[in-house]
């Protein structure tokens, strides 16, 4: 599993026209999901994520988590974070999950961080969507669960 997490001032996320999730100061995050993945690496994903330290104190050092500052989040499903680049110039996805895994965990997800969290929104999975942000910092993580 792997996670693209960007500290926002601000974030939305816009289909055909109209906004469906949209965050004040947070985590825009952007999900992807492998096939070998479980419930349980998404429980151990969310628990790192929402306490990650990466918001200024009162002395300037990344020193605060999500709760900590009142932080929200934006969870956006992206199965191209799996996409395999190593042959040709087309990528394969062939460790991306499958859509049926995918969005089981993706749901999981979005639930597991309202344990955490309480402002989570989310794109729709599998829709055409717009995510527009405001980068604060730039400040940009990848959490990738062999890494955990």
């Amino acid at each position: 599993m792997r996670f693209v997490v960007q500290r926002v001032q601000h974030s939305s996320c816009t289909i055909d026209n109209e906004v469906v999730g949209k965050i004040n100061h947070g985590f825009m995050v952007l999900i992807g999901v492998s096939e070998t993945d479980t419930m349980e690496t998404a429980d151990k994903m969310v628990k790192k994520l929402c306490q990650l330290r990466i918001f200024r104190d009162g002395e300037g050092k990344t020193n605060l988590d999500l709760a900590s500052v009142g932080g929200e989040l934006l969870l956006i499903s992206q199965f191209t974070l799996y996409a395999d680049c190593r042959k040709g110039n087309r990528p394969s996805f062939v460790h991306a999950g499958s859509p049926a895994l995918a969005s089981a965990i993706y749901d999981h997800i979005i639930e597991e961080a309202r344990k955490y969290c309480s402002t989570v929104e989310h794109g729709v999975f599998g829709a055409e969507m717009k995510i527009d942000l405001m980068n604060d910092g730039p400040f940009t993580i990848i959490l990738d669960s062999d890494d955990l």
